[in-house]
């Protein structure tokens, strides 16, 4: 029988197993959560402050297909294999050092977004009920964040069942109370308050405000059942997510004539805006935790060899975020965390450019899951992988040209894939899996051994 322990972990380093799957609409529900948030609607509302509205949605519509091609292939990955994100890429480019590095990254940048948003959610507590400090209700708010991810996915379903319809409520009577005091048509035809913005500008921001989520998405697609199913939750969350919420905030924007995403949302509902600004936090800055935990686990199991638990992790991390939060130590560290955002995209590349195009460790992989196992071994290091990264992220960061985030990606999947078929993708040194197997994993050997 599978240990509560390791079912509480929520598998951090090891496969999910089918029965711990879920229905493709409540990972569907999550990732809507995670995309109806306050920067969905600051990424509209700057849309709508300097483009007309139907270049918005033709900025829109690019940017979700790019996020949509991008999710649904590390979706699949994450999906087949049963993986986190950081534990998927010891055998899809990076081994086992890569790996480490990656969790370490997506740990800083997913602790760091925790700590300000939840400060932000502080702010919205202030001025909602007041009584405490600050600082006092970002501790609390963090607290409770981290006690809801402590329980696991399962109880950050339920979160996203509660926060997702009260935010789009909310949101909801927000737009319609402010907009019924505008002409709908005028809107569709006003021009932009702000300085303007290309149609290429304006998908670079569409597809760049979410490209981080693109690249953690199996730590999320491990859960669901079918690859179908990832394409479904991924069509139809981000979908909805950019029009909904973007368009809700280009509309208000071409109404109010700002782009200040607090203002908009606070002025047109007052007090149900203030529980608008805590639904939205709530439903990401779980995920942000969860990916944070994630990573820190396979980071400490890559370098020090230590296998930690995924709740006494976010225990430590939720603790930490919320203190730093409060302190307000995070908001001097925001231009850190869009540099590390720079760095992202092209692990996506990576990582889809070898597991299904490259295809070196792709055999270890489809033979082990076959025994509902890990392969034995990685490889430590893999030098091209890290050569290709570096030179994505730079391709990145300093052209100008298209879509940063979109070029990184691209760069990186070109520069993977040639590697591969040069045969300059290999590995150096070998190092052992965990050394003993999961209960799950072994009681889920033994009953295929019995069966055969």
């Amino acid at each position: 029988m599978e240990s509560t322990a390791e079912h509480h972990d929520d598998f951090a380093l090891s496969r999910v197993p089918a029965g711990h799957r879920y229905h493709w609409f409540s990972i569907a529900v999550q990732r809507f959560g995670m995309l109806s948030s306050l920067a969905s609607f600051l990424i509209g509302a700057t849309l709508g402050f300097g483009m007309d509205f139907w270049n918005a949605v033709l900025a829109i519509t690019f940017g979700a297909v790019v996020l949509e091609i991008v999710t649904i292939f590390t979706g699949i990955a994450g999906q087949r294999e049963g993986l986190s994100t950081s534990v998927l890429a010891r055998w899809t480019g990076f081994g086992r050092a890569g790996s480490s590095l990656i969790g370490l990254a997506i740990s800083i940048s997913a602790l760091g977004w925790f700590g300000i948003q939840n400060a932000v959610s502080a702010q919205g507590l202030v001025s909602l009920i007041g009584v405490l400090p600050l600082w006092a209700w970002a501790l609390i708010f963090g607290l409770a964040v981290t006690g809801i991810v402590m329980l696991g996915i399962g109880s950050m379903a339920w979160t996203a069942y509660i926060a997702v319809p009260a935010f789009l409520a909310l949101a909801g009577w927000s737009i319609i109370s402010e907009l019924s005091r505008h002409d709908l048509g005028d809107l569709l035809h006003a021009a932009p308050a702000g300085p303007q913005l290309s149609l290429l500008q304006g998908t670079s921001i569409v597809a760049g405000g979410f490209i981080v989520g693109a690249v953690i998405t199996p730590d999320m697609s491990r859960f669901n059942r079918t690859s179908g199913d990832v394409v479904k939750q991924t069509v139809v969350g981000i979908s909805l997510g950019e029009y909904v919420i973007g368009l809700i905030g280009v509309l208000l924007a071409l109404a109010l004539r700002t782009n200040d995403v607090v203002a908009i949302v606070t002025s047109t509902s007052g007090f149900l805006g203030t529980l608008v600004i805590i639904a939205a936090t709530l439903k990401i800055n779980d995920w942000n935790l969860y990916a944070a935990s994630l990573g820190i686990v396979n980071f400490v199991d890559q370098v020090f060899g230590r296998r930690v638990h995924r709740t006494l992790v976010t225990l430590v991390v939720g603790v930490l975020g919320s203190v730093l939060g409060a302190v307000g130590i995070l908001d001097r560290f925001t231009d850190f965390l869009v540099l590390l955002g720079v760095v992202f995209p092209p692990i996506a590349g990576i990582m889809v450019a070898e597991y299904f195009i490259g295809r070196v460790w792709r055999p270890e992989l489809d033979a082990s899951r076959e025994r509902g196992t890990l392969p034995d071994t990685a490889p430590t290091w893999v030098p091209a992988a890290l050569v290709v990264w570096t030179c994505a992220s730079l391709f990145g960061h300093f052209v100008d040209w298209g879509l940063p985030s979109v070029n990184s990606v691209v760069v990186a999947m070109l520069l993977y894939t040639a590697a591969a078929r040069l045969g300059l993708v290999r590995g150096v040194g070998r190092s052992a899996t965990h050394p003993t197997p999961t209960t799950t994993e072994a009681t889920a050997a033994k009953s295929r051994a019995s069966a055969e």
